[in-house]
């Protein structure tokens, strides 16, 4: 017999729950007032049992079946496809007159083999005025100071940075030497040197190397410098998952978790943590019949330079977001320092205090401020209703963990992946019950 759950009725509610938590050990998932009623609901669970032995064991090796993992929890599980570019790399080699400088190659760029003259360039004024046709160029200073975003990156592109990508591209030089610091503004800002360039759209050959390295190299503008790139990119293919489940009306709830990493990073913060949430999610979803559509995004492509997924699934829903009642963007939930912090996003007048509501009974959950470098920015941008739910310690980890080698197991402490998705679960229970049945969404009254 599988022992689910049982209640108990105890006239000193505070003295159980010392007894449960502090001696037994036991995790206080959430409490619930009844004023009216003159009682309190207090959810105590065994977390460890879920997190070592249950849920979080049982998924985490199945994550790369999700379809069919999330189609045996009772979904329709769909995976459209998309195009998209592989590519490897075995490292570079620069040299001048003889000298060997130290460069590592640029996320997604192309191979060669350039033998030219070097010309330094450090502000935009001297690549505009410049002959770079054939050379190779050395980036440094005040032009090398932050990431360049990729040139037909859709959400957000600077003038300048497009300024100066259009330079490189239509005056042709052979290749581009960056030399960087730390860019403060760029996630994993730890990163020394970062790469100036991470554009698999981008005509130039590249490579970066520290600004140490670069006034080395700065020294010998004028001389023939020789680079080999050993770099290739690879037509592929990669695809979003789509689970979809209930639903007798329009009326959806979505649901995103991306299931990509930076390339380079193990990615168990972000955001292996947002995916075995969605997948301990959807078994908890298993028996639900409720007549609001649960529709779980895998997203893929989040942190790869074109956003792919993201292009694809904004184009199939396309003049479809009002059916949307509410979005959910799930992302670096795991990291073991903090709480798990929601913010919520233009939510309606009827559904804001319910998102507070339901996550005011989860200790491990607390409010956050607003942050947009997510998939809910998508919704945003389509003016439908969004949370988002991410680390309480978000600044801290995006500088030191995201995006870096450091993103391993380690960081992330599963119980409170299984503590979102109980929360999300009871979040999805009660939008059913008090919006599922309605024949207008609450964002259109």
């Amino acid at each position: 017999m599988r022992l689910l759950h049982t209640m108990l009725r105890v006239a000193d509610l505070d003295r159980a729950l010392a007894f449960y938590v502090d001696t037994l050990g036991m995790t206080l998932f959430r409490r619930e007032e009844y004023p009216t009623g003159g009682f309190t609901l207090a959810f105590v669970g065994i977390l460890s049992a879920l997190v070592q032995g249950g849920l979080v064991r049982r998924i985490i090796p199945l994550i790369g079946e999700r379809r069919a993992l999330l189609a045996g929890f009772g979904f329709a599980v769909e995976t459209p496809p998309f195009d998209c570019i592989d590519w490897v790399e075995s490292g570079a080699d620069l040299a001048v007159d003889g000298v060997a400088f130290q460069v590592k190659v640029s996320a997604f760029t192309l191979g060669c083999e350039a033998r030219a003259p070097l010309v330094v360039i450090s502000t935009v004024a001297e690549l505009e005025a410049a002959d770079i046709a054939g050379k190779v160029v050395l980036l440094r200073g005040e032009i090398a100071q932050g990431q360049l975003m990729p040139k037909n990156f859709p959400f957000y592109n600077p003038d300048e940075h497009q300024h100066i990508i259009h330079l490189l591209e239509t005056r042709r030089p052979q290749a581009i030497v960056a030399a960087t610091a730390r860019d403060p503004d760029m996630v994993g800002s730890g990163v020394y040197p970062f790469p100036l360039f991470e554009d698999g759209d981008f005509a130039v050959p590249s490579v970066y190397m520290t600004d140490e390295e670069g006034e080395r190299l700065a020294g010998y503008a004028g001389r023939e410098a020789t680079l080999a790139i050993r770099a290739q990119r690879i037509p592929a293919a990669g695809c979003n998952v789509v689970a979809r489940k209930g639903g007798s009306g329009q009326r959806r709830i979505v649901l995103f978790a991306h299931i990509d990493a930076r390339l380079g990073t193990p990615g168990a913060s972000d955001n292996a943590s947002g995916t075995v949430v969605m997948l301990l999610l959807a078994e908890l979803l298993t028996d639900y019949a409720g007549d609001l559509g649960i529709e779980i995004v895998a997203m893929n492509g989040e942190d790869y330079f074109s956003n792919p997924g993201e292009q694809q699934w904004l184009a199939h829903n396309a003049g479809r977001f009002g059916d949307i009642l509410l979005g959910i963007n799930v992302d670096d939930v795991g990291y073991r320092k903090g709480r798990v912090a929601y913010s919520l996003y233009d939510c309606p007048a009827e559904i804001d205090p319910v998102v507070r509501e339901i996550f005011a009974g989860y200790p491990g959950l607390v409010e956050g401020p607003l942050w947009y470098q997510g998939d809910h920015s998508i919704l945003l941008l389509n003016q439908a209703p969004a949370v988002a739910l991410t680390s309480e310690e978000l600044a801290e980890l995006m500088a030191e963990i995201t995006h870096t080698p450091r993103d391993t197991v380690d960081v992330v402490d599963p119980a409170k992946l299984v503590e979102v998705a109980l929360a999300l679960y009871n979040l999805l229970q009660r939008l059913s019950e008090d919006f599922g049945s309605r024949r207008t969404a609450p964002n259109s009254l």
